[in-house]
């Protein structure tokens, strides 16, 4: 679990793997834009059972969701073309 931006956030251990197989500079754009949430190019996700947002980071998504309103939990990082199958 990362601290940051007085948000606390904890990571699926698929956006773990995918981020540890980024090249640094893709990884450090991912980072960064998820140190920034809720700020960001952030939409929500119609249509599923839990409240679900997407993060835009060029061509990569970020979905996630937020727990007692004050935990961001990051569920799934994906290219744009791909992310939402299975969701």
């Amino acid at each position: 679990m990362y601290n940051t931006s007085g948000m606390n956030k904890i990571y699926s251990k698929q956006a773990i793997k995918t981020i540890a197989g980024m090249d640094s500079v893709t990884k450090q754009r991912i980072k960064t834009a998820i140190e920034m949430l809720p700020n960001g190019d952030t939409k929500q996700i119609k249509g599923r059972d839990i409240t679900t947002y997407r993060l835009r980071v060029g061509g990569w998504r970020v979905l996630y969701s937020y727990i007692n309103g004050d935990i961001i939990a990051v569920e799934k990082i994906a290219p744009r073309g791909g992310v939402y199958k299975g969701v």
